[in-house]
């Protein structure tokens, strides 16, 4: 079973060696580690992964080899899993059922709610349309169904309905080592290309020195030039997470393009929408997070802003303070965009989503009118476009 997982680990590009394996079935022969997956994933990454680039690729490589075997390392430690007792409460509706269940009517309404049932339950609540609970219709809780509801305590998105998410949950940094699919996008990219030789002179200059020589009368005078570099500038802001994990494969490949295209490139990360803060390591976002004003006061209107994202969210998120999914911010997501847009005049917002689907979500009319229109599908047509408008 390990073999075949280390030649997963190989064929995804991860650097990993015979001498890191064997230390690994050492680890697991001197028993270091307890009876858990968590344990294992954790021992394996370590061993195995030496640069945290590649974290995201062991990640989905561990996933995929080992899907439905945590649940065989808690049959030999437990009567009952647990995880089989909660996946067995989750509900699972029609379509005629979840258009029966009304939501409770606007943001104002959803936060009252949740602040009376927290003064109010006293316990465990399961499978009802009131309390927090589990498995149920009441817009508080995991693992039911609500139009308009707060998630807590659920691994990850079902229906993707959640107007809140009362949980920490763990990003991954976008791999910008991916070349697969990458060319025709680095092809895209070009157009916004401005060549200018800048820094010390530490190339070798075959036409200048020939020029030289010959006008030196044929005594060698050896040229050099700074290496010639992409001088444009570009802010590149990445959202990740939620319903952009169905997305990931191209923002890598974008990620992967932009950084080999343009020598001056900054990017930050943010969530669903842009607010006061934005981050650079997806790991270390809960700790270490920039202010947005701080952005803007380092790097000057020359920069060409990017946005990258589906803009699908709740229309909460953009317009009302404390919307945002995942804290609460004073002031609304579209006043901290306008004042990104205004900073950089020449900005885009490409957004992995089909274009027939834009009309249809309402949080993306809503974005494409706060960049002026200027919102492309991250496609090569798109893209096109895209570097059409920041040229």
């Amino acid at each position: 079973m390990l073999i075949r997982f280390f030649h997963m680990l190989r064929e995804a590009g991860i650097p990993v060696s015979i001498t890191e394996f064997l230390a690994l079935l050492e680890a697991l022969e001197a028993r270091v580690i307890t009876l858990s997956v968590d344990d294992f994933y954790f021992l394996s990454r370590t061993v195995l992964v030496k640069d945290e680039r590649f974290y995201d690729r062991f990640d989905r490589v561990f996933a995929a080899h080992f899907k439905g075997l945590e649940e065989l390392f808690e049959m030999l430690v437990a009567e009952l899993p647990e995880e089989w007792l909660r996946r067995a409460s989750e509900l699972f509706l029609s379509e005629e059922e979840k258009a029966r269940i009304e939501a409770l009517g606007g943001w104002d309404a959803l936060m009252e709610t949740l602040r009376k049932r927290l003064e109010e339950q006293q316990g465990r609540h399961q499978g009802g349309s009131k309390w927090i609970g589990t498995g149920g219709t009441s817009p508080f809780g995991a693992y039911g169904y609500n139009p308009e509801g707060v998630r807590i305590g659920q691994d990850r998105s079902r229906h993707r309905r959640a107007v809140k998410v009362w949980d920490r949950r763990e990003f991954a940094n976008l791999d910008d080592s991916v070349e697969l699919g990458t060319r025709n996008i680095k092809l895209a990219l070009r157009r916004l290309r401005r060549f200018a030789r800048q820094g010390a002179a530490d190339q070798f200059d075959l036409a200048g020195t020939i020029d030289h020589t010959a006008r030196n009368a044929g005594i060698l005078d050896i040229r050099m030039v700074p290496e010639r570099h992409n001088a444009v500038k570009v802010l590149l802001f990445l959202d990740v997470g939620g319903s952009m994990d169905d997305h990931v494969r191209i923002c890598e490949e974008l990620f992967s393009a932009t950084r080999s295209e343009f020598k001056h490139l900054e990017h930050f990360y943010f969530h669903n929408f842009v607010y006061e803060s934005v981050w650079k390591d997806n790991r270390r976002r809960h700790a270490e997070r920039i202010p947005t004003l701080e952005v803007m006061r380092t790097y000057g209107p020359d920069y060409k802003l990017v946005f990258v994202g589906d803009a699908t969210m709740s229309p909460y998120e953009i317009l009302q303070p404390g919307g945002s999914i995942e804290h609460w911010n004073e002031e609304p997501g579209a006043a901290w965009l306008g004042r990104l847009l205004a900073s950089y005049p020449r900005h885009v917002w490409l957004n992995p989503e089909p274009t027939d689907r834009w009309d249809w979500t309402p949080s993306v009319k809503l974005t494409r009118e706060l960049v002026d229109d200027r919102m492309y599908p991250l496609t090569l047509k798109g893209l096109d476009e895209a570097m059409r408008a920041l040229s």
